[in-house]
Order: C-alpha cells, then structure tokens, then sequence
C-alpha cells in the first residue's frame, strides 16, 4: 500500500538527492492532449529546498513539452526509483514554473546546485 507524506523530510530527501536519474510526468488540461514522462538528470541535479518545495535543473532533451504544459496549467509529477536495496518509489506531485535564463531570477536559481548550476549559467556574450 503507498505512503503519503504530508511533506518531504530529511530521510525522504536524503533518498531523492541520492538517485542518478528521476523522471517528469506533465499533461495538457486537454483530454486528447499527450501525456509527457521524460527521463531527467544526473546526480546533483535535483535539490530539494524545503519541506514543500524543490527545484532540479533540465539538462537534456528539448523539454517543450514539459515548458508548454508547465505554462498551462503547472501540474507536475516528479518520480524517483531506487536503483539499489529495496524497492522504493517516491512520486512528487505538485506545481512547478520554469526559471529560463533570461529571467533575472535564474542565477539565485542555479545557484543552490554549486558546480552543476554552474556550467547552465549564461556566459558573457551569449
């Protein structure tokens, strides 16, 4: 039977930081509208802010799906799969924004993510 957790704790987070890969599920409000689940990640790339909130960085892929349906309707669903011990799956369900780089938030937002924040922020002339 699953668990729910009325927010993420220090274990839950510990194992959420701990995985190489977690996956991002997203849909359109329109019935006929794709689903979206895209593989995200590599370690470090995923930071949990609070009890309430994360935040992870899209490394790869095109991502226009998650940004269209992310714009419409901000749903989200992160799930994470332990990939050694026991089994264990935790899904995030929530609402999410995108921080693009020409936001004047985007430093503050890689900045929690240290070298791997690093290498996303704009360079000078770009």
């Amino acid at each position: 039977m699953a668990k729910v957790y009325e927010r993420i704790d220090a274990k839950l987070a510990a194992f959420i930081e701990a995985q190489p890969l977690f996956f991002v599920g997203t849909a359109p409000l329109a019935g006929d509208g794709l689903v979206n689940v895209s593989p995200k990640g590599t370690r470090g790339t995923f930071k949990v802010l609070d009890a309430h909130t994360f935040t992870y960085l899209d490394l790869t892929g095109s991502g226009v799906e998650t940004v269209a349906h992310l714009r419409e309707n901000g749903r989200i669903c992160v799930m994470f799969c332990a990939f050694d011990g026991g089994p264990n799956i935790v899904r995030l369900h929530g609402t999410g924004r995108i921080v693009f780089r020409e936001d004047p938030a985007f430093d503050a937002a890689v900045a929690v993510f240290g070298d791997a924040g690093a290498e996303r922020r704009p360079r000078p002339g770009r």
